[in-house]
């Protein structure tokens, strides 16, 4: 009895998701089709624009297209849906795929009973830095509102986990610091050729810890900042952990005011988890990326930003040979971070995959987050 009723729910859950992501494909080629050379396929894709004018970029309802929207893109979802619900009855029996499909209907007369509202497309003053990876919620679907060509998952994240379209890249402005290191500067060269608008910051010239004047007007440019720069001996604590603190904060102060909340990449290390294994020339080092990396929760926590912390294996840089090259740390950083992941693990040896587990769960308490003696 308890498997079949396991079993019943698995198969409504996969006809619900997959007809979902169904729509979602439908969804993306119809943004494909805004630029199409043909004038049929560029009328069919202005017809699902007119949902962006229900709910427009500055993310406040216009009532005038209400009747619209429910034309040419609530009903259209619903239909494309239920299409995709009645092709599991091929596969499946008939009560599950039922229950999928009344659920779609009460979902749809809830809606057109508001008039195309729900909790989904609601006016919003300021989207929330919390966004759902597995299950759409409103901050996360309000990002393609503001982003309208990323974002396109409706219920369940699955089209936007393989297309590599949660997190927009092209035309976003970026701040970038330490990218005259290995990482830094692949990381700049890939957002260039994805179509980001990169800056650049260098630690001890246009900031140092406690000084932050002359990063005020890049910051209040910036919509993202990727905080790459970094030290192994000399003056790590500064480097990677009182600047990667106050930056992030002073970044997130300015972003307050705005629609979309700012976003920070901030480089860890896997130093996080296996400390400094006895070693005298690691203490201040692993004590400063495990002190950022309880301020780093907090702000990975927070609401109001976006926080992604990425942590890689050693890699090839000017302080020696790793097990990767700069280049593929950035390229498997921007494969997860352009799938919404915000713990961004780049690893061969599988320690920065551990490392997350303590990163969410076991950082026991609050440490002295004061220099360590030398």
């Amino acid at each position: 009895m308890i498997w079949d009723i396991f079993v019943f729910v698995l198969q409504a859950a996969l006809a619900f998701v997959v007809s979902t992501a169904l729509f979602d494909v439908l969804h993306w080629t119809l943004h494909q089709w805004e630029t199409s050379s043909s004038p049929l396929l560029r009328r069919l894709s202005s017809w699902h624009w007119v949902h962006h004018k229900f709910l427009g970029r500055d993310m406040q309802v216009n009532p005038a297209y209400a009747r619209a929207n429910i034309w040419f893109h609530i009903l259209p979802e619903y239909l494309t849906a239920m299409a995709g619900t009645a092709a599991f009855l091929l596969v499946f029996p008939w009560p599950p795929i039922a229950l999928v499909a009344v659920l779609r209907t009460v979902m749809l007369g809830a809606t057109l009973r508001e008039e195309g509202l729900d909790y989904n497309h609601m006016s919003m003053e300021r989207v929330g830095g919390q966004q759902g990876l597995l299950w759409v919620d409103n901050n996360y679907h309000a990002m393609h509102h503001v982003y309208p060509h990323s974002f396109f998952s409706s219920f369940s994240n699955v089209f936007d986990l393989f297309a590599g379209t949660a997190c927009q890249i092209k035309g976003r402005r970026f701040l970038v610091t330490g990218a005259s290191g290995a990482l830094g500067s692949a990381m700049v060269a890939r957002l260039q050729r994805l179509g980001g608008i990169v800056e650049t910051a260098k630690s001890g010239v246009d900031f140092a810890a406690g000084d932050y004047a002359a990063m005020r007007a890049k910051l209040e440019a910036a919509d993202v900042l990727i905080l790459a720069h970094g030290a192994k001996s000399e003056d790590c604590w500064n480097a990677n952990f009182v600047t990667f603190r106050d930056l992030t904060a002073l970044f997130t102060e300015i972003g307050a005011s705005r629609l979309a909340p700012p976003e920070v990449w901030a480089v860890g290390s896997e130093v996080e988890f296996h400390g400094d294994m006895g070693m005298d020339e690691l203490k201040t080092y692993s004590a400063s990326k495990r002190a950022f990396a309880v301020k780093a929760l907090e702000f990975y926590h927070s609401d109001a930003l976006i926080y992604r912390h990425i942590v890689p294996s050693s890699f090839t840089s000017a302080m020696g040979k790793g097990a990767m090259s700069a280049d593929t740390a950035a390229a498997i950083a921007l494969f997860f971070i352009r799938r919404g992941f915000r713990y961004v693990p780049v690893t061969f040896t599988g320690l920065a995959v551990l490392n997350f587990f303590r990163f969410r769960f076991f950082q026991k308490g609050q440490p002295d987050l004061t220099q360590p003696a030398e």
